[in-house]
């Protein structure tokens, strides 16, 4: 009987002091986690094709050619698994490496503008295309993962739910921070308005 009743105590407890908000929000992390790594790959994808369209129009831009492919290494070196959002180290890292990729891409890109040959390329358009579509899905996904851990995170430091979170070792998770989001939100500009001359033959 006394068990019975500590039970019940137990769970008034942890219903009125935020433990289904920390599994609603805890799920609601994983799922926008999930779908920022899926963007960051998407874009990931696109960069051999990318890089080996400009090679064939201006292999003599060696040096942003060698940067974008040894900035999509670092990225695929990280091992983004889901515990790394319980780790702010192994996340900074993660940030600093997706920031210096579109770092690299914007320099290819602000390149490409002086190979009109190039520019005009349909292979090279394309690919632009699905770049800065590919971007816009990773500022989207990165938006809601940033939601969910600040709604996360304010339960983690508030009372009661803040007793919760003691109790069960729940912690801050870390975000992306206000001067890599300038750095990222950016992205690469496609300017499908400036004039290119006419498909020249390879």
């Amino acid at each position: 009987m006394m068990r019975t009743l500590w039970l019940v105590l137990l769970t008034l407890l942890l219903t009125g002091c935020g433990y289904n908000t920390f599994q609603t929000t805890d799920e609601q992390i994983k799922a926008s986690w999930a779908e920022v790594l899926n963007q960051y790959q998407r874009r990931a994808d696109l960069i051999p094709n990318l890089v080996n369209t400009v090679k064939g129009y201006a292999a003599q831009e060696k040096d942003v050619l060698l940067g974008v492919t040894e900035a999509r290494a670092r990225v695929g070196g990280i091992q983004a698994s889901p515990e790394l959002i319980n780790d702010p180290e192994a996340f900074a890292k993660f940030q600093a490496a997706q920031g210096q990729l579109t770092s690299a891409l914007s320099r290819l890109l602000v390149v490409s503008e002086n190979y009109p040959q190039l520019k005009s390329d349909q292979n090279f358009r394309d690919l632009q295309a699905q770049l800065e579509g590919t971007e816009n899905r990773v500022t989207v996904a990165r938006n809601r993962y940033i939601k969910a851990v600040q709604e996360y995170n304010v339960a983690v430091r508030s009372f009661p739910s803040n007793l919760t979170a003691m109790i069960f070792s729940y912690t801050v998770k870390p975000s992306f921070t206000v001067e890599n989001e300038q750095a990222i939100s950016h992205a690469p500009t496609v300017d499908f308005n400036a004039p290119s001359p006419a498909p020249a033959a390879k």
